[in-house]
């Protein structure tokens, strides 16, 4: 009998390994779920460009804005479980918009989640020309004349949505929202005057703060940034119950295999901890933070979870 069990098994070994060594043996993508010259974009680029050399293989971004990220969640969920096709999600493909609207994937079943990049803070800009001092100024005129400004997000379901959500609800006040296909060109456009307020990731709204076009008014979350360091958090201004920390990570299609999820894990955690990556990351205001895929996946339903309940509390809709 042992005559046929060890040919048999030493085909099954043979069969098996070049599966387990040729990946990848092609392009890798990784789609980005917002529009190119974006914080994500940016980000998301960054890292791609040190992945490849250590993969062995050409690692490129394809854009696929549009319906707050689920038109990139979708093609990702639906590619070839092979390890070739990653997605660049981040708080609003996995947990925001999922918890506002009933969508075509599945956050947690349809992905097999690789690992965190990290954290960025939410910054409430204004349009550098905006007559408004203050947080304080900005609600009283809010309550003096309701729909006063508009704010734009980068869709509904998306951090700046709900920040922005959250802060009409927290401050007693009315404001129109403008919701747009990525934070791009949100942020072109309340540069430009079209919009007066917008909540984006400190990552995305740094630059522009810098090169004097917005006018940072308060982080929304639990502590100041070290960026920013005379920028008050909402709280301090008098607006308590508005944190919204965005978080990024890579994820793959579910079905995965096991072995090309731990390869992807361990080539992405050495980028991170690359110091030239760590330097751009920093120097535009987001904290790089890796982990293993068990503990993302714990991360993203967790996440889920709490989105559903400010969902029910603050009674948003995705109209």
């Amino acid at each position: 009998m042992n005559r046929f069990i060890a040919p048999v098994a030493a085909a099954v070994m043979a069969a098996a390994a070049p599966l387990a060594m040729a990946w990848p043996d092609k392009t890798i993508t990784v789609v980005v779920p917002t529009a190119a010259g974006g914080g994500n974009d940016a980000m998301a680029r960054t890292i791609a460009q040190k992945l490849g050399p250590l993969l062995g293989q050409t690692v490129i971004i394809d854009n696929r804005a549009g319906a707050n990220g689920a038109i990139a969640s979708e093609f990702v969920a639906r590619a070839a479980p092979d390890g070739h096709t990653l997605m660049f999600g981040y708080i609003a493909t996995h947990a925001m918009n999922p918890a506002l609207q009933k969508l075509r994937y599945d956050p947690v079943n349809d992905f097999a989640p690789v690992g965190l990049v990290g954290y960025s803070p939410t910054l409430m800009v204004a349009n550098a020309t905006v007559p408004v001092k203050d947080v304080k100024d900005l609600v009283a005129q809010l309550k003096a004349k309701p729909d006063k400004f508009t704010y734009a997000s980068a869709g509904n379901g998306t951090a700046p949505h709900y920040a922005a959500e959250l802060f009409k609800l927290s401050a007693g006040v009315v404001m129109l929202g403008a919701p747009y296909k990525g934070s791009a060109p949100a942020i072109t456009d309340t540069i430009a005057g079209q919009t007066q307020l917008m909540f984006p990731s400190l990552y995305t709204a740094l630059p522009h703060v810098k090169a004097g076009k917005l006018r940072a008014l308060a982080i929304a979350g639990p502590k100041r940034s070290a960026l920013l360091p005379e920028v008050p958090t909402l709280k301090e201004a008098g607006v308590d119950g508005v944190d919204v920390q965005q978080w990024y990570g890579f994820f793959a299609p579910a079905r995965t295999p096991r072995p090309v999820i731990e390869q992807l894990n361990k080539a992405l955690n050495q980028v991170l901890a690359d110091k030239e990556v760590v330097k751009r990351m920093e120097e535009h205001g987001a904290d790089v933070e890796t982990s293993t895929p068990e503990k993302f996946a714990e991360l993203v339903k967790s996440e889920l979870a709490k989105w559903k309940g400010v969902v029910q509390r603050a009674r948003l809709t995705a109209e």
